[in-house]
């Protein structure tokens, strides 16, 4: 007679399940803000190569610049990058739009709309841009400002 093998199937107990769970979320504790902070040094970095002076923005209004021998006023802003030739009126000497797509997809990494401003306070035969940064808050050079601007203050 042959003897029957009795295999016993052995399953995780709830302690050792609590304690797996436990050691996920202890590095999840750690991982978690170094990720975060990561995300918002990308966001940071985004937005300063944008205003930057060799940025598509930048590339832009040069662009502008050569065709029409100034750059946008303040008053016609950024806008003025994405009109069509139809769209100038009479100036022959504009051969746009100088961006792609469409001006209210042009904001920064935390989803507001570029400053402009020309001429500039900082940039007097030139433009100033500057994005809110993270806070939103445009803090018109206050000290401990977030803004991120394509001049450095003095």
């Amino acid at each position: 007679m042959r003897q029957r093998i009795r295999r016993q199937r052995r399953a995780f107990t709830l302690m050792e399940v609590l304690l797996v769970a436990g050691i996920l979320a202890l590095l999840a504790a750690f991982a978690l803000p170094a990720l975060m902070n990561q995300a918002k040094k990308a966001k940071i970095k985004l937005a300063e190569a944008s205003v930057g002076r060799t940025g598509q923005i930048a590339k832009g209004l040069d662009f502008y610049r050569q065709d029409l021998g100034r750059y946008p006023e303040t008053d016609e802003g950024l806008a003025a990058l994405y009109k069509a030739k139809d769209d100038r009126g009479d100036d022959d000497r504009y051969d746009g739009p100088y961006m792609e797509g469409a001006f209210e997809e042009l904001t920064d990494s935390w989803g507001n709309p570029f400053e402009y401003k020309c001429p500039g306070e900082f940039h007097e035969n030139g433009y100033d841009l500057w994005s809110r940064g993270p806070d939103g808050v445009n803090d018109d050079g206050k000290e401990g400002s977030d803004d991120i601007k394509n001049w450095v203050e003095k």
